[in-house]
């Protein structure tokens, strides 16, 4: 069994190239921006280990909090979050938060969606 993470946004270049860049994800087909009617672009994992990342334009614009977000599992969430800053990103919280074990900073992307960057626990 496999699934795939869809991601409604209203402007797919900008969030094409900032999620791709943030998960070093590829688009799986550049050629689909030669069609006007396109509304979906799948990006992948180029090692075809990660679940495949949906981009769907929609009209109209995030007015919640979703109850379902991507968590990025990272080595280092301090450079991650300054890179995903400078790339349109906005950070929730000054500090990063931890429970249970785990430590995170969130995250809203340039339109607004919510995710995470997670410190990778030591294996």
């Amino acid at each position: 069994m496999s699934f795939v993470i869809t991601l409604d946004v209203n402007n797919p270049k900008l969030m094409i190239y900032f999620w791709s860049s943030i998960l070093r994800y590829e688009l799986d087909s550049a050629d689909q921006f030669e069609d006007p009617e396109q509304i979906y672009w799948y990006l992948v994992d180029p090692a075809d280990k990660g679940t495949r990342l949906l981009i769907q334009q929609v009209p109209e614009p995030v007015t919640a909090k979703s109850r379902i977000h991507i968590d990025v599992h990272v080595d280092d969430i301090e450079a991650e979050a300054e890179r995903a800053i400078n790339m349109g990103a906005k950070r929730v919280d000054p500090t990063p938060m931890s429970e249970f074990g785990a430590t995170w900073i969130r995250m809203l992307d340039p339109e607004g969606n919510h995710f995470c960057f997670v410190l990778n626990r030591e294996k």
